[in-house]
C-alpha cells in the first residue's frame, strides 16, 4: 500500500449573523470597499478579506463590504492588505475628526475671548461683575460691530455721565456705540 496524502478538506463557513453584517455594512458606508458602489445599484456582500477556504474566519476585522460582482470576481483569493479605499477611508476620517477638534478648541477660545471682553466691559461701564442678559447681549453685539477698544472708549464716555441713573448710563452708551458704528459704515 503507498502512502496517500490525507484529501484536503476545505474549511467550513459560519454563518454571519444580521447583527454583524449590518455592522460592517455600517462601518463601510454601506459600500463596495473594492469599486465605491452602492445600493441601489448593487446588491452588497460580506467578503472575508482572508477568505475561509485560505483559513480566514468571521472575525469582524476579517469582514469587509463588497458588491456581488467584486465579491464574486475576487473568489478565495487572498489581499495582501486591505483595499486602499479602507486605508483612504481610514486617513480621511482621521484628518476630519482632528480638523474637527481643532476647529471646535477655536471656537471655543473666541467664545472665551469674546465673553471675557463683555465683563471688562460692563466693568468699565458699571463697575458691577453682573448686568441683564438683554444688556449683557448688546454689549456683545457692540464688540461684535466695533471691536473691544472702540466699546471701551465707549463704556468710558458713558460712564463719565455721572449724573446720569445707571440705567440712563447704559442707553447712553447705546447711543454712543450706534453714533460710532454709523461713523464706521455700518
Amino acid at each position: 500500500m503507498t502512502d496517500l496524502p490525507a484529501p484536503l478538506v476545505p474549511a467550513r463557513r459560519k454563518a454571519i449573523s444580521k447583527k454583524t453584517r449590518f455592522e460592517v455594512f455600517k462601518r463601510d458606508g454601506f459600500a463596495c470597499q473594492y469599486c465605491g458602489a452602492h445600493p441601489p445599484g448593487v446588491l452588497l456582500h460580506i467578503d472575508h478579506i482572508q477568505a475561509v477556504a485560505n483559513g480566514g474566519d468571521n472575525d469582524f476585522d476579517n469582514l469587509i463590504a463588497a458588491c456581488e460582482p467584486c465579491n464574486l470576481g475576487k473568489g478565495a483569493r487572498p489581499l495582501n492588505v486591505a483595499p486602499e479605499s479602507l486605508s483612504a477611508k481610514a486617513a480621511r476620517i482621521a484628518e476630519a475628526e482632528e480638523q474637527l477638534a481643532g476647529y471646535s478648541a477655536i471656537m471655543e477660545a473666541k467664545r472665551q475671548r469674546i465673553e471675557s471682553d463683555i465683563w471688562r466691559v460692563v466693568e468699565a461701564l458699571t463697575g458691577e461683575t453682573s448686568i441683564p442678559r438683554d444688556q449683557f447681549q448688546s454689549v456683545k453685539m457692540f464688540i461684535e460691530r466695533l471691536g473691544v477698544h472702540d466699546t471701551l472708549d465707549a463704556a468710558a464716555i458713558a460712564r463719565g455721565q455721572i449724573h446720569l441713573s445707571a440705567r440712563r448710563q447704559f442707553k447712553y452708551f447705546c447711543g454712543v456705540c450706534w453714533n460710532k458704528v454709523r461713523e464706521n459704515g455700518g
